[in-house]
């Protein structure tokens, strides 16, 4: 898809909203991947991925990983302060999801498919090893 707007002129809250949108693809192609086939199975397993809580965990999670660029993006994204915010959801965990959220879209609207499979890839693995963990006894 071809990108006619200039990336570095996007707010960090526009880069948000394009990611949203884009890792929500990934993580239900994710679900899809896993096997899981029933459509109640697969809202339910994407939200695992796509809230708020466990895109500010893949953020942590994939901090040592990043570079001092896409932190630069993730620290304007977390410090916009959005119209609105979660009732359900504390504002640090709502601004870090914001700050993943546009990362993901910086990277797909530069074009830097590459990194942002490379980064989609761990996060989903992340999350995935981590609910293992907590499934466990």
């Amino acid at each position: 898809m071809k990108v006619d707007w200039r990336v570095d002129e996007a707010s960090p809250l526009a880069l948000a909203f394009l990611g949203d949108a884009v890792w929500e693809i990934y993580a239900r192609n994710h679900c899809l991947n896993l096997g899981i086939l029933r459509p109640r199975d697969l809202q339910r397993q994407a939200t695992r991925y796509v809230s708020a809580a466990a895109q500010a965990e893949a953020l942590r999670l994939l901090e040592p990983i990043l570079t001092d660029a896409e932190r630069d993006v993730i620290r304007r994204g977390r410090n916009q302060k959005p119209s609105h915010t979660r009732r359900n959801v504390d504002v640090v965990v709502y601004r870090l999801a914001t700050g993943f959220e546009a990362l993901v879209g910086y990277l797909y609207a530069a074009g830097e498919r590459e990194r942002l499979d490379e980064i989609a890839a761990r996060a989903l693995a992340a999350l995935d090893a981590q609910n293992n963990q907590a499934r466990e006894p």
